[in-house]
Formats: structure tokens, C-alpha cells, sequence
């Protein structure tokens, strides 16, 4: 879960396929954290720092297309989350790298973010697979700004396969540390009560997507 640089490897994007064919959940200590709307929601400890890693498993009502069309969509991102004050791409070094500024009231600490994502397509044993892979990294052209804490660690996975009638096989990997003095408590319950939100919210935008397409 370190930031780190350069594209993603063949291994990380067929391990997300492997993952939504059978998930790795044994040999470490995940746990079911809940039931939702079709989606299994597991989560395992990070000792270091406090907070959980997810994932989520199951069956969403969008197509596997128009599911990652929408993780890849920057203005997507702007139009949910209302604290994006500052989102862009540009190509650094031969990849699409993701700047992105967040601003809290009151006494929470504005953030900042640079990440760089990665979509393909692929067969893997014979069935057609859609992968985004996105995680934080560290270049010189984004130096931290005064007064913003830089989110490095963070590392999310979606692989999404057709199961027919407008629905998906989903598989989902986030880890997200927020950095600061937030304690680690409150952040893993305030995650793991907005899940639900986030996969309703989901399911609406790629309905919403649709329609626009």
C-alpha cells in the first residue's frame, strides 16, 4: 500500500480478475462487516495504521462497461463528492496522472490527492473482464501545498464481468488512509456507514449514464 509509480503490471490487473472469480479472503483475518444490497462487505485490519481495507463482493444492477466508463470518469468524481474543489488529469512522464483537492469545514483539514488509474479489458479464462486499477503516487510536478495533507496511501481495484440483464459480477479493493490527527475509530465508521450510500449512489449514476449514451 505504498504510493509508488510507473503503469501497472499484467500481474496486478489478471490478480483483480482472479480476485472476482474467487476472492482471497482466507489466510488473513477479513471479516464480514455487513450484508447490502447484494454486496458482500468484508474488511481486514492494516495494523499500522489503524484502518481497514475492504472488500466488496457480489452483484450491482449496471453494466460492466458503464461501470467502469463511470470509475473513470474525473466529472463523476466532482459531481458526488461535493468537497472536490479542484480535480484534473494531465499526462506525466507517458501516464494520466489525477490531481485532486478536497476542502472540509469546520475542523477537519483540507486534503489533497495524486493518483494515476489504468482501465483494460481482458480475457481471462475466457470470460471478458473489466479492471480499472488506481493508487496514489509521488512526483515532483505536484509538490504538497501549505495548509493541505497529502493522501499518498491509497489503492483501489475493480473488476466487473457481465452475469446478464443489465447486472454485473463486482469485485472491489479500497484502502484509503486519510492522514492527520483523525482517529482511526471514527474513520472506519464513518467508511464502512457510507458504504451502502455509495453503492445506491452507484447504481443511480450508471442508470443516469445510460440513459445519456
Amino acid at each position: 500500500m505504498e504510493p509508488g509509480t510507473g503503469t501497472f503490471s499484467e500481474e496486478q490487473f489478471r490478480e483483480a480478475c482472479a480476485e472476482l472469480q474467487r476472492p482471497a479472503l482466507s489466510g488473513a483475518a477479513w471479516e464480514l462487516l455487513m450484508e447490502t444490497q447484494g454486496i458482500s462487505v468484508y474488511g481486514l485490519l492494516d495494523q499500522p495504521t489503524g484502518l481497514y481495507e475492504y472488500k466488496l463482493i457480489g452483484t450491482l444492477r449496471a453494466p460492466p462497461d458503464i461501470l467502469a466508463d463511470i470509475c473513470m470518469d474525473l466529472g463523476y468524481i466532482r459531481r458526488r463528492i461535493p468537497q472536490v474543489t479542484e480535480a484534473y488529469e494531465t499526462e506525466c512522464n507517458g501516464e494520466t496522472v489525477t490531481y485532486m483537492k478536497m476542502e472540509f469545514p469546520f475542523f477537519v483539514s483540507s486534503r489533497d490527492c495524486v493518483y494515476v488509474k489504468q482501465r483494460r479489458e481482458l480475457d481471462f479464462r475466457g470470460r471478458k473482464i473489466q479492471v480499472v486499477l488506481a493508487r496514489g503516487t509521488s512526483l515532483p510536478q505536484f509538490p504538497e501545498r501549505p495548509g493541505f495533507i497529502r493522501v499518498s496511501q491509497c489503492q483501489v481495484k475493480l473488476a466487473v464481468e457481465s452475469t446478464g440483464h443489465n447486472r454485473s459480477k463486482v469485485f472491489i479493493y479500497c484502502f484509503i488512509n486519510p492522514g492527520g490527527w483523525i482517529p482511526s475509530w471514527l474513520i472506519n465508521m464513518v467508511a464502512k456507514s457510507a458504504i451502502p450510500g455509495f453503492l445506491a449512489d452507484l447504481e443511480d449514476a450508471c442508470l443516469k449514464y445510460q440513459r445519456r449514451t
